[in-house]
């Protein structure tokens, strides 16, 4: 059973709407936008959030936002980011506008994917 904390917030935004995160970090060339379409609380969707905030947390702390569109609440914003299947992410800043589709557990496919680089060790 899952409790509150492990669900995705529900995200009440008009479609080009970015999350403010607080100063001017949003117009850091370093801040990321990610949107996250998910069909209510499937257990994929539920895996999609939960393994995008960890991976964020590790490479992005403090330079990111999520923002988490379901589908089922509002269909019609699939036009927006031309979404075919859920979950989606689709990084919106830093250009170029990328997508990944699935649950985002291969930590590596995603980074890959997403162009995000590992962080540094030492």
């Amino acid at each position: 059973m899952t409790g509150p904390a492990d669900r995705p917030p529900a995200v009440d935004t008009a479609p080009d709407a970015v999350p403010d995160p607080g100063g001017d970090a949003a117009d850091d060339a370093d801040f990321w936008h990610l949107r996250l379409y998910v069909a209510g609380q499937s257990p994929r969707s539920l895996s999609a959030y939960s393994n995008l905030s960890a991976l964020c947390e590790q490479h992005l702390a403090g330079r990111y936002a999520i923002e988490v569109i379901d589908l089922e609440q509002q269909p019609s914003l699939a036009r927006t980011d031309d979404i075919l299947a859920v979950p989606t992410l689709v990084r919106r800043l830093p250009a170029p506008l990328r997508r990944i589709i699935g649950d985002l557990s291969d930590a590596d496919r995603v980074r890959i994917g997403l162009r995000l680089q590992p962080p540094a060790s030492g």
